[in-house]
């Protein structure tokens, strides 16, 4: 399995009155972690909507949070492809403040046209996608 890091700080607008990054951005870092690591096998997120009609919409999110975050710290999101389906995606995600579990989650996506409607990847995007979920061993 292929684990693409992102690093991001938290910024001030992310924090609640206690000083701690609001429990909802989460998700949004976990956007970031799978943007990035979509980019990095050669599949940004862009092409996948613009050139081959793939939307990725969320219909499942899970997070569990182990420890709080505050302003400017740094955190390094892991991200991997749990699972490559020909009609859906799920990533995992492992949040990290140095070398600390701060939390960790996965989204579910199924693939639709931009209509709307549900459709699978095209063969060679699903094919580079399970690959990828099971580590480089399908072919």
């Amino acid at each position: 399995m292929q684990v693409v890091e992102a690093k991001i700080r938290v910024r001030y607008e992310e924090t609640d009155r206690m000083g701690a990054a609001y429990y909802a951005n989460y998700l949004v870092w976990f956007e970031v972690g799978r943007t990035e690591l979509l980019r990095a096998i050669g599949l940004p997120y862009r092409e996948m909507e613009e050139k081959h009609k793939c939307v990725l919409p969320v219909v499942e999110a899970f997070c569990k949070y182990r420890r709080s975050v505050g302003y400017d710290e740094e955190i390094t999101i892991k991200t991997a492809i749990k699972e490559a389906k020909r009609r859906g995606i799920t990533f995992e995600y492992n949040l990290y403040r140095d070398e600390e579990l701060v939390a960790q989650g996965y989204t579910k996506h199924v693939v639709i046209d931009p209509q709307g409607k549900v459709r699978s990847f095209p063969e060679e995007i699903y094919k580079t996608l399970a690959r990828i979920a099971d580590g480089g061993n399908k072919t």
